[in-house]
């Protein structure tokens, strides 16, 4: 009987550790799904969207359900690619304009629970590169993107500047010391991306932020969470 009176006893506390060190820096997330489900009530735009099912011809290649990225290591227990509503709608805009090119959008990362936000920051302390944890990312909102091109006929990437989360000058959307079709494969991804409602972040030639982001609360859901509401 000691033994469950000291229990509950200690309880209380061990939750707020467990809340703290899930969210150190006191954000506001939405991290349960009444939460969600009451904030999706109160605006639809707010709702979770599966690109893969959403937006023909898509293609997934997130590498933080692999160990082949910055980390090392496996971020997200599956592979799975998300955003909130009108994100989804500009990019099957985006999609459809590739598309007639004879391409399609590849997906390296979307939503991003934020609790990978904090892991990428132990692993990697740099904000030019990965969110700096007490903002917060504008993937913990569900509001970017992580995309390069592959042309459907050959089924393989166009050249871009750089790999995937390569950490240096190159991966800049304005790096001017590139192969002429590099150049006009970064153009096309960023002005089309650009004409479909995002803008390019300063350091990455692959990730795209929707056009008012800032309205989309930050969030720590699982995958499996947002699934299982679909």
């Amino acid at each position: 009987m000691r033994n469950i009176l000291l229990f509950f006893f200690l309880l209380p506390g061990f939750l707020l550790a467990q809340s703290q060190s899930s969210n150190p820096y006191k954000l506001p997330l939405i991290s349960d799904q009444n939460s969600y489900h009451s904030s999706v009530n109160k605006d639809p735009d707010m709702q979770m969207i599966n690109l893969e099912t959403a937006i023909s011809g898509i293609i997934l290649d997130i590498r933080y359900a692999t160990h082949n990225n910055f980390a090392g290591e496996i971020i997200y227990p599956q592979a799975a690619a998300w955003a909130r509503k009108p994100v989804a709608e500009a990019l099957a805009k985006a999609q459809n304009a590739f598309k007639s090119k004879g391409l399609t959008i590849k997906i390296f990362d979307a939503y991003r629970p934020y609790a990978a936000t904090l892991r990428f920051y132990e692993v990697y302390p740099d904000t030019n590169f990965v969110a700096a944890p007490w903002h917060g990312s504008r993937h913990n909102r569900g509001a970017a993107v992580d995309i390069t091109l592959v042309d459907l006929q050959t089924g393989k990437e166009l050249p871009m500047p750089t790999a995937y989360d390569d950490f240096t000058e190159k991966a800049g959307p304005d790096y001017p010391h590139l192969p002429d079709e590099v150049i006009q494969n970064r153009k096309l991804l960023i002005t089309t991306m650009q004409q479909s409602g995002f803008s390019v972040y300063p350091h990455e030639w692959w990730h795209f932020d929707y056009t008012g982001w800032e309205k989309f609360p930050l969030m720590d859901l699982s995958f499996d969470e947002l699934e299982h509401d679909q």
